[in-house]
């Protein structure tokens, strides 16, 4: 018989239970009665504010309701959750948490005991309001399923659901964006303007991109919302969004091709499962228009916050729900739907077409609260089904792991950046997975590993998680015809975060000997409090705040201690190691002296610090965990600090938010530069460098259009900004433009330079999302502290190539004979061999950096910070250090169609030769 483990104490569940009446004080209010509207009204949209003053209302109504206080967003909102259940089940939440808990990670428990407790427990099920706040509808309807839940208990399935299952309703996982989008949208109801677009991204840094950082958590609300998963551990996640394909009213799984390989099958058929019972839920109630699969919103990348879970053996899903813009009602007849859609013919997926008419918000809200009631009606009627599968599925990969590779992951902790490696592992740590050390020096498989060296061994429920992350991917090459094109995935097809860390890592493909494994313990530390009032976190961290402190594994995992060698009366700081550029703003700030030391033969380029006390050089040494060599400052020539300006047009740029929290980070404050702002010229008299991060040069010269937003966010920089950048980059300025915004620069600035990869059809070409391999010119100050051969992430990136005229050098290239691709998918290698995905172009007296690449992707490749870190001092004595030029990269040729080699294993043709009409530059 197993016995129930002891409730867990507040202190280690580290969630706050509101206090509130434990049994019901008074009649529930409607949400009319609060709100002043009906839940879903034409024309209104409620604020996450006023929403959580309605979920207060009924907490303080009924005792099936209770409020769980999660933290705070990144703006400062304090962050809510509501609980739905039963009384009793609501009295005992400790208990049927300990049996989540238990069941989600098996080692020791038997079959028999799993049932018992999988019958005792009671289905966690997770479902929120959304994360993309200009998807309104999904802000709304937790009040409506919430009031509909509370009151409804004598409808026998509302009963069920509130006997066998808890219900952590998440109202908005982005309560700062819900705020801005209903309060924007609210006050231009009525106007020329109500329809427009919110000139900010609705999450401080990130905007639509929240939905992106589900391993990573680089944002605090991706943090807040894993921990509380791990500590809840619930069986299903149900994450809402919008917008369907149209004229479909509501998308819901299975998901299309191709599906993640490293999730448990349960997972899947599960998912499969549910997501028929919701479009049956909605065909009885005679809402038509629900769809499943198609061609796109596959389940291939890992960073869905949602997606994420299911590597943890959680039955995790999404659906997306018809949107018309805001609250804003729509009438659709059949001359809007595309004409292979007018027919309105049944499929065997797509069974009752919706046949148009009037679509309103609460239409949205009414199929979202359907849905909802479907999952929690299977978690009801299936209770006992998933609880077990939850066990059942991490104890097979326990299983599966303990007989078959890989055994385990090694990290050294000799690693070119040392701190990189720690910033894996606590992202690990915090996802709930074991994370170990070796104790003493201990071989294995003919290497000694030293004291310190973390282990992941891999005989752990979450194992699958560490594998979807650290192995590489191969993107399926999917096409609906042999000679048709392929199928992109729906965002990227390869992040194998080693690579994108640059760190290196040991496979351990034989099981773990005895010896070793009696090496290792458990990595633990001093956890935090998620609420303390000190809320400044470890310097060498990289998130705000407490960062991943709040986990005792996460807390423990710490770099080697820094370290100060050699002799010299300057400190010499490697860019090899992010933390140099924090040590960088530390020193500035100190008014201590900052140097460059050019490359030189069997000398690595970087930066000299000199003029600081001694020992306010250790306490930085110290905190920030960094590998410092004194050296002789004699002949190195002074590097000011750069004012940095960061261009933010109110068509708001995802990239530009990463790129300001990289930049934040690392110690670059950066300038915010708006269209005015440049407009106004004389940029020279305020910054030095200006970063263009990857923006459409659309949108930087004429922004959104006049008449669709209120005046002062309308247009671009125009003819006038343009001159701006013009006159700020020849008086000896540096423009750093990344990604799209290369575009920009080569058009209007009529440089000598071309994309190689603009206009290949997507049947020669495609690269979307993947990891490939480069050269770098590490003599190149935007290059130093990178290996030769380096990492970068390319996403759709351009390519360059050069043309008669240019006088620049590229500082990263192509070899032209091995394949760049390391990880994810590439068609067409042959169109991007031997040419340069960055290059430094001068322009005047300035400088223009086209870096092709990505270097901050989501925050993602801490391999490859360095470069924008880099970048953001490229001026002064720096700019004028250059690189090698042409002994390191020309620009090939013209070559001549020479047919394309096609690869055995899948058909795909690898590209062809050049097309004519380029040609390589001269000096």
């Amino acid at each position: 018989m197993y016995r129930l483990l002891p409730p867990a104490s507040l202190a280690i569940l580290s969630v706050a239970l509101c206090t509130g009446p434990t049994s019901a004080q008074g009649r529930v209010p409607t949400p009319v009665e609060v709100l002043g509207h009906e839940v879903g009204a034409d024309f209104f949209l409620a604020t996450y504010d006023q929403s959580l003053d309605y979920f207060r209302k009924m907490d303080a109504a009924s005792d099936k309701l209770q409020l769980l206080e999660v933290g705070r967003s990144s703006f400062g909102a304090p962050w809510h959750i509501a609980l739905i259940s039963s009384p009793e089940n609501l009295a005992d939440l400790n208990i049927y948490r300990d049996i989540a808990m238990r069941l989600a990670h098996p080692g020791g428990l038997s079959d028999e005991a799993a049932r018992e407790m999988a019958q005792q427990g009671k289905a966690i099920v997770h479902i929120d309001g959304g994360l993309h706040s200009s998807e309104s509808a999904t802000g709304q309807f937790p009040m409506q399923l919430a009031y509909n839940l509370i009151t409804d208990d004598s409808d026998p399935e509302v009963a069920a659901i509130l006997d066998e299952v808890i219900l952590m309703l998440w109202f908005s996982i982005n309560p700062d964006g819900q705020n801005m989008l209903s309060n924007w949208y609210m006050s231009n109801v009525g106007t020329p303007y109500e329809l427009s677009g919110v000139p900010w991204l609705y999450q401080k840094y990130v905007g639509h991109d929240n939905n992106r950082d589900g391993y990573m958590l680089n944002t605090l609300e991706s943090r807040v919302v894993t921990r509380v998963l791990r500590e809840w551990e619930p069986q299903i996640v149900y994450n809402h969004h919008q917008s369907s394909p149209f004229p479909t009213r509501i998308w819901i799984p299975p998901f299309a091709e191709p599906i993640s390989t490293d999730v448990h099958p349960l997972m899947w058929r599960t998912v499969n499962l549910i997501g028929m019972g919701m479009s049956y839920a909605l065909e009885e109630r005679g809402m038509p228009g629900a769809t499943h699969m198609g061609s796109g919103f596959d389940d291939w990348y890992p960073g869905f916050i949602d997606h994420a879970n299911n590597f943890h053996n959680v039955v995790s899903l999404l659906t997306e729900t018809a949107l018309f813009s805001y609250a804003t009602p729509r009438f659709y007849g059949l001359n809007d739907f595309p004409a292979n859609q007018r027919e309105l013919r049944p499929g065997s997926l797509y069974s009752s077409p919706w046949r148009g008419g009037w679509w309103r918000i609460k239409d949205a809200v009414n199929y979202m609260e359907v849905a909802s009631l479907a999952v929690l009606n299977h978690a009801a009627k299936f209770k006992d089904h998933l609880l077990y599968n939850r066990y059942q599925a991490g104890r097979d990969t326990i299983a599966e792991h303990e007989a078959e590779p890989p055994y385990a992951y090694i990290i050294p902790q000799d690693q070119r950046d040392p701190v990189a490696s720690v910033e894996l592992l606590r992202r690990m740590a915090f996802n709930g997975i074991d994370v170990q050390e070796l104790i003493r020096e201990t071989e294995y498989s003919g290497l000694y590993y030293p004291a310190g060296t973390w282990v992941i061994p891999m005989a752990q429920p979450f194992a699958r998680f560490v594998r979807q992350l650290f192995q590489v991917q191969n993107y399926p090459d999917l096409r609906t015809s042999p000679d048709g094109p392929p199928d992109n995935p729906y965002d990227v097809a390869g992040w194998t975060l080693p690579l994108q860390m640059d760190l290196s890592v040991v496979e351990a493909t034989e099981p773990l000997p005895e010896v070793f494994r009696s090496a290792m313990r458990p990595v633990r530390g001093r956890a935090v409090s998620w609420d303390a009032a000190d809320t400044a976190g470890s310097l060498f961290d990289s998130p705000v705040g407490v960062g991943f402190d709040t986990n005792a594994t996460a807390a423990g995992i710490v770099p080697p201690p820094g370290t100060i060698t050699g002799e010299g009366d300057g400190y010499f700081l490697d860019p090899g190691q992010n933390n140099t550029f924090k040590a960088l703003d530390l020193a500035y700030k100190a008014e201590a002296k900052v140097q460059i030391r050019p490359a030189a033969e069997g000398q690595a380029g970087g930066y000299v610090v000199s003029g600081v006390d001694e020992t306010a050089a250790q306490g930085w040494v110290d905190a920030l965990h960094l590998r410092v060599e004194r050296t002789s400052t004699e002949d190195l020539a002074e590097l000011p600090r750069p004012r940095v300006g960061l261009f933010r047009p109110w068509a708001p740029s995802m990239d530009e938010g990463w790129t300001r929290w990289v930049l934040e980070r690392y110690g670059i404050d950066p300038i915010s530069l708006y269209n005015a702002d440049i407009r106004a010229g004389r940029l020279d008299e305020r910054i030095d460098i200006l970063v263009l991060a990857s923006i459409r040069g659309g949108t930087i010269m004429n922004g959104r259009a006049k008449g669709t937003v209120h005046g002062r966010y309308a247009g671009g920089i125009g003819k006038g900004g343009l001159a701006a950048i013009d006159d700020f980059i020849r008086a000896g300025g540096t423009l750093v433009c990344i990604g799209g915004s290369t575009g920009f620069a080569i058009s209007e600035f009529h440089l000598p330079v071309e994309n190689v990869t603009q206009g290949l059809s997507s049947r020669e070409y495609s690269a979307s999302g993947s990891i490939h391999r480069v050269t770098a010119d590490t003599k190149h100050p935007v290059m130093w502290g990178t290996p030769e051969t380096a990492k970068i992430f390319m996403d759709r990136s351009p390519v360059f190539t050069t043309k008669e005229g240019f006088e620049g050098v590229a500082f990263a290239k192509y070899e032209k004979n091995c394949s760049p691709l390391l990880s994810g998918y590439l068609l067409g290698e042959d169109h991007i061999k031997g040419f340069a995905p960055a290059l430094d172009v001068p322009h005047g007296d300035g400088h223009i950096l086209l870096i092709g690449f990505p270097p901050q992707w989501r925050a993602q490749p801490f391999g490859s910070f360095r470069v924008l870190l880099n970048a953001c001092l490229y001026h002064d004595s720096m700019a004028a250090v250059g690189g090698t030029g042409e002994d390191f990269w020309k620009a090939p040729e013209e070559k001549e169609e020479d047919g394309a080699e096609e690869t055995p294993a899948t058909g795909q043709r690898r590209g062809g030769g050049r097309r004519g009409g380029r040609r390589g530059g001269r000096k």
